[in-house]
């Protein structure tokens, strides 16, 4: 994800079926997951000990939700303007192995009374699904 553009300060003139344009992260990587750790403060072995999640029944170590969710939110943010988000919330519905690249997309899904209600999602290379969630953001009249 690169910052190329400033997220917008005003409410956009968002419209019932308007998309995000879809964001794409470079393949994650075992050292991604450990800098997360630092910076999040969740140091659980899962998620950087090969044999302690080999042993927990992992095929390897993987991400952290957080990780991905808080990607994911950046994008909303980009798009919408971080000022303008009202609710944001997330359920994770898959595993994020290193090597995996997301793609993060969003929906208005309607628009009332100034608010934008948004679906978005990450999915893997492989099309799977590691994350929905839900938004609100005001929108320009």
């Amino acid at each position: 994800m690169s910052a190329a553009t400033p997220p917008p300060v005003e409410p956009r003139p968002l419209r019932d079926g308007e998309e995000m344009a879809p964001v794409l992260t470079e393949p994650f990587t075992r050292t991604d997951f450990v800098r997360y750790a630092g910076s999040g403060g969740d140091y659980h072995p899962i998620h950087h000990d090969e044999e302690f999640a080999r042993a927990a029944g992992m095929p390897t170590v993987f991400g952290m939700g957080m990780l991905h969710a808080g990607m994911l939110g950046l994008a909303l943010a980009r798009w919408v303007g971080p000022e303008n988000i009202r609710s944001f919330g997330t359920r994770f519905t898959g595993q994020v192995w290193p090597g995996d690249a997301l793609t993060f997309r969003g929906r208005v899904t309607a628009v009332e009374d100034g608010v934008a209600s948004i679906e978005l999602s990450a999915e893997n290379q492989d099309g799977a699904s590691v994350l929905k969630a839900t938004a609100t953001a005001l929108v320009a009249s």
